[in-house]
């Protein structure tokens, strides 16, 4: 499924987030994430967000003399566009209840949502697309007021410092 629009929306009636995946051929998916399980796929999306992020790091130290072709950038202006959809899952988003992450080439991520082992949904991410994701996440938490800690640093990790021993007297 290729991916054209991505929205993630707080719901306070249902105190959940409402996922709505449209693709490419017009399909829409919808997917509810609770507080409980953003909580625990967090630090899942966080350490492929720092791979990423690492990967990126060497690609642009090896390319730096190269100007790589400009890439399109992620638009979040647009209205989500649910004209002639149809719901291949069902109109009434589904309750993910568990995630697998799986590592494709040109790190893409594939992040597989799953009602128990009923209705599932996978999703191929860029590493752009992502970090829109998780941006997402963590802007609907916040509106959702769920005081999650959804920190990451997408900075490389440092490299370790060799030190002399000290003696205490």
């Amino acid at each position: 499924m290729q991916i054209r629009q991505l929205q993630i929306n707080y719901d306070q009636l249902q105190d959940r987030l409402v996922m709505r995946v449209a693709s490419t051929t017009d399909e829409e998916y919808r997917i509810w994430i609770t507080r409980l399980f953003l909580k625990k796929i967090w630090s899942h999306l966080a350490k492929c967000l720092r791979k990423n992020a690492e990967a990126q790091t060497l690609a642009n130290a090896s390319n730096s003399a190269e100007a790589g072709p400009e890439t399109e950038k992620t638009k979040f202006g647009q209205a989500f566009r649910d004209d002639n959809a149809t719901y291949p899952l069902g109109s009434t988003p589904f309750l993910a209840s568990e995630m697998d992450f799986d590592t494709l080439k040109d790190d893409i991520q594939r992040l597989t949502f799953r009602e128990g082992r009923e209705r599932r949904l996978p999703l191929l991410l860029t590493p752009e697309l992502l970090e829109a994701f998780c941006s997402m996440l963590r802007a609907a938490a916040d509106k959702a007021q769920w005081m999650l800690n959804l920190d990451y640093d997408l900075r490389p990790a440092p490299a370790p410092v060799a030190t002399s021993p000290s003696r205490l007297h």
